[in-house]
């Protein structure tokens, strides 16, 4: 199906389209600067006032009904832009929100000092167009609040930027522990390192020595691997697949990075077949493991070399890694991974023009996976987020790289193995790929503006950051194509991607929000606030909508298995706390209905325990928390 040049500079996907065309993917290579020429602007008539209050706006000018009422100043959001190509809406670079932090807060820091205790820190500050926007955030404040929420950040001392994990902050699991009603629930106290130090202590993966492995399901395993697994990765190239697969066979799969990715793929193929990990039996090898011991045999020697294969072999191998539920391997590979890449994109000419799009799709697998895991621990930051403004973006595949006359010569084995695993291979599909780095970014700033440690924020100042970032995380949602747009009020059926970006947008709706549970945890009296208890029960909404229907985590077994377990403990440590405050558990469904969604967190979260050690003790601290609830609420009165 063609699409129209008028089409194409709206910058959304033809959703009636089962693929992206290579046409459509190479303009969105197009840099910034070129975007800008045709942008598609988006009506938007709600001032700011009325945007924060989630009230009509009745759009008069210069100033609204709303504001007028209050004698408010009233300020419009320009029209938002949609940029080309749809993921360049939600990964542009110069936001609404950095530009706030980076040029506007240069000055304001200079002469508004944040602190918690001067009345200047909720008044007198001024960031330039948003001015009413922190004026009326101080507005919704009740009078004097100007107690900060220890541990959750400010807006002093932007870092160069937000898109990006801080080196210090407090968004893993364990730092809920020490919120107030939630220390409560736990037997003693636990350090945040906790998880690093058992995962670093655990027993190293066995590796035996290499062992024969049978390619007579090889066909079955690669098919698996292009309709399942690429997606998730997108670092495979349909195109080229059949090439590789020939010098693997002819290598003997004895060396080689070609004979590695083949290695890895099939072990990734042969993975996905079989379900999650968690449901199988402790007594026998993980699918696909006899593939990727052979592929670990050759690493050592991939390892030493410094180019684009080299890293697509790591990451594959990361990934499988990841599938098994080993974080702290995986992370170990990626940060060989990055220094290879740092050196290549240290110097253009070091990447040949026919490696350029494998080595951004490996770039951005990199950056994401790392982002992860420094999400959930305090690790060391390899450097490679330095070059995330002089990478492109993801694009399409070209479908002639697959040709090579080279392969006139194989004798007629090759070419049978090779014809086998053509036939089709899978698409190369970039929406999910696309989606997820926007997300990633978009929690990257989250930890940025809210939750770095060691600073201070208000209730005054977190108004205008939170409205903003939920803004964005909108404007993410609805820039979604239709083949992974989901439904916002139930999974997805029999749709992985569309569940597992669900799970995510709810995930990251949660953090944005949940400063305003914390606020609330330490001091019931600001509960009625209106903007307060709303944003308390968004939280608590996205939170429940995440856990509501556990099992469907399984579909993201095998990029987000740990991850998403470690969601799970965060947001039912949440609800557990909410339940003990007189004001939040009125936002929540029928006591019934709570338990029953932490008993099934808690089945779920038991499932993972022998994974890893990380796991264990996080499915220990919720059964242990939700024993003490109940004893909680029995001595309370409010259980029977």
């Amino acid at each position: 199906m063609s699409t129209s040049p008028e089409r194409d500079r709206e910058g959304i996907f033809d959703s009636n389209s089962p693929v992206v065309s290579n046409e459509l993917m190479s303009k969105k290579k197009r840099s910034s600067s070129e975007v800008t020429e045709y942008p598609r602007r988006r009506a938007t008539i709600a001032c700011q006032i009325c945007r924060l209050r989630k009230t009509r706006c009745n759009g008069a000018r210069p100033k609204c009904q709303l504001c007028t009422d209050l004698d408010a100043e009233c300020v419009y959001r320009e029209p938002g832009i949609k940029l080309d190509a749809g993921d360049k809406l939600i990964i542009e670079r110069l936001t609404r929100i950095e530009g706030l932090l980076q040029s506007s807060l240069a000055g304001q820091n200079a002469h508004f000092p944040m602190s918690s205790t001067s009345p200047t820190t909720s008044n007198d500050t001024n960031i330039g167009s948003d001015d009413a926007v922190v004026k009326l955030s101080n507005n919704l404040a009740a009078p004097g609040r100007t107690t900060s929420i220890v541990g959750l950040g400010s807006w002093t001392n932007p870092p160069t930027s937000i898109s990006t994990m801080p080196k210090v902050h407090t968004t893993p699991a364990l730092n809920l522990l020490n919120w107030p009603l939630i220390r409560d629930l736990v037997a003693r106290p636990y350090d945040p390192q906790t998880l690093l130090q058992l995962e670093m202590a655990r027993e190293p993966l066995r590796m035996t020595s290499p062992t024969t492995f049978d390619l007579s399901g090889a066909p079955t395993y690669v098919q698996a691997f292009f309709e399942r697994v690429n997606v998730w990765y997108a670092c495979v190239n349909p195109y080229t697949w059949p090439r590789y697969y020939s010098v693997a066979v002819s290598l003997g799969f004895r060396e080689g990075p070609e004979s590695c990715v083949v290695l890895l793929v099939l072990a990734l193929g042969c993975a996905t077949q079989y379900g999650s990990i968690a449901l199988m039996s402790t007594d026998r090898d993980p699918p696909g493991l006899s593939y990727f011991m052979a592929a670990w045999n050759l690493l050592p020697s991939v390892m030493m070399r410094n180019s684009v294969i080299a890293a697509q072999c790591i990451i594959l191998a990361a990934a499988y890694l990841f599938y098994l539920v080993r974080p702290l391997e995986a992370w170990t590979l990626l940060s060989n991974a990055s220094m290879k890449l740092q050196l290549l994109f240290g110097n253009p000419s070091r990447v040949p023009a026919q490696w350029r799009e494998l080595s951004v799709r490996v770039y951005w697998n990199a950056l994401l996976y790392e982002s992860d895991m420094l999400a959930e621990l305090d690790l060391p930051h390899s450097g490679i987020v330095n070059f995330e403004e002089l990478v492109d973006l993801p694009g399409g595949f070209d479908e002639d790289d697959g040709e090579d006359n080279e392969e006139e010569d194989e004798d007629e084995s090759n070419e049978s193995n090779r014809d086998k695993l053509v036939n089709p291979v899978g698409r190369d599909e970039l929406w999910y790929f696309l989606a997820e780095i926007a997300l990633r970014r978009l929690l990257n700033r989250v930890s940025h503006m809210i939750y770095q440690k060691d600073n201070t924020l208000t209730l005054a100042s977190l108004g205008p950051i939170v409205s903003e970032l939920d803004f964005q995380l909108s404007q993410w949602y609805e820039g979604l194509p239709q083949p992974v747009r989901f439904p916002l009020s139930h999974p997805p059926i029999s749709n992985s991607v569309q569940t597992v970006l669900r799970l995510r947008y709810f995930a990251c709706r949660t953090i944005i929000y949940r400063p305003y549970i914390l606020a609330v945890f330490e001091n019931e009296q600001v509960s009625t606030d209106p903007w307060v208890r709303e944003c308390c029960r968004r939280c608590l909404e996205a939170t429940l909508y995440q856990l509501e229907h556990i099992t469907s985590h399984r579909e993201g077994h095998l990029p987000y298995l740990w991850q998403g377990a470690l969601s799970m403990v965060s947001q039912s440590l949440l609800i557990m706390g909410a339940t003990m405050s007189p004001a939040l558990s009125t936002l929540l469904p029928s006591t019934f209905r709570v338990d029953g969604i932490i008993s099934s967190v808690i089945v779920e979260v038991d499932r993972y325990a022998h994974l890893a050690p990380s796991l264990k003790l996080s499915g220990e601290i919720l059964r242990d928390a939700e024993r003490r609830r109940q004893i909680c609420l029995r001595s309370s009165g409010q259980r029977v």
